[in-house]
């Protein structure tokens, strides 16, 4: 009988090890981490995008640890300058209106502040089929957006700042070389004459990017550009316009979260 439960619990120890990957090393801390978020609400039942949405009291645990754990807060505008241990940047992508609603005032409640990828022309969009056709189903357009005003109060605060994220939300996979330029140039310039701020940084729309990509970000000016491409960039400068981010999603517990701190990923299969 002993032995059954000696046997019992390797495999339910291998069954963790499997599932949390713990075992992986440390990424030094002197590399950066670069959070990516996308919405701060409660999960829908049977929506396929669940998984980009964070339950406001897990953020809040998430935001707590990190200021508790002594981690610096960065704007990715600041990123390339950071000289020093533990510092994290946490970014939005596309633009929902609970970014203001419900991050907004965790972030002020805990002296935190974060870097928006917006979408220019966010309002009314499905874009998720220009990536996977049978996910026309409108899930995401239907996820109210943030107001130009919205935006303005946020800017305002001191605690965000803007990054593009292209005009559309288009897939650059699949447009031609002139609505690449477009997409990645205008949507730079047209934030900035709107909102009257430096826009520095891109995030490529579903992560999806080639070297022609790299090429016109570069072109239009910006410092920086983050990828989906899990884990930690060890080295900012070499790396700055393909910037690996820690996903932070939304069945994620704080045991997975502190873990993806540690080595920019969680599972055995990241």
């Amino acid at each position: 009988m002993n032995w059954f439960y000696l046997l019992l619990a390797l495999a339910a120890g291998l069954a963790v090890s499997y599932q949390f990957a713990w075992w992986r090393p440390t990424v030094s801390y002197a590399a950066p981490r670069i959070l990516m978020y996308h919405m701060i609400s409660r999960q829908k039942p049977k929506a396929r995008f669940n998984k980009l949405r964070v339950d406001p009291a897990e953020f809040e645990r998430q935001i707590r640890w990190l200021r508790d754990d002594g981690w610096k807060f960065l704007l990715m505008s600041e990123i390339e300058s950071s000289n020093r241990r533990k510092c994290v940047a946490i970014t939005f992508d596309d633009g929902y209106r609970d970014n203001l609603l419900i991050a907004d005032p965790i972030l002020e409640k805990y002296d935190a502040k974060a870097t928006l990828y917006l979408v220019v022309d966010r309002h009314d969009r499905d874009w998720s089929k220009s990536k996977k056709l049978h996910h026309a189903d409108g899930e995401l357009m239907n996820e109210p957006k943030l107001l130009d005003a919205d935006v303005h109060q946020m800017l305002n605060s001191g605690r965000w700042e803007l990054g593009a994220h292209t005009q559309t939300h288009a897939n650059l996979e699949s447009v031609s070389s002139n609505q690449r330029k477009e997409e990645i140039q205008s949507s730079r310039a047209e934030l900035q004459d709107l909102f009257h701020t430096e826009v520095s940084s891109f995030a490529y729309p579903f992560g999806i990017f080639g070297r022609k990509d790299v090429a016109a970000v570069a072109a239009a000016g910006y410092r920086t550009a983050v990828t989906t491409e899990q884990g930690i960039s060890g080295n900012v400068a070499s790396e700055r316009l393909e910037l690996r981010r820690v996903k932070v999603g939304g069945h994620d517990g704080l045991l997975s979260f502190r873990l993806r701190m540690r080595t920019g990923k969680c599972r055995w299969r990241d």
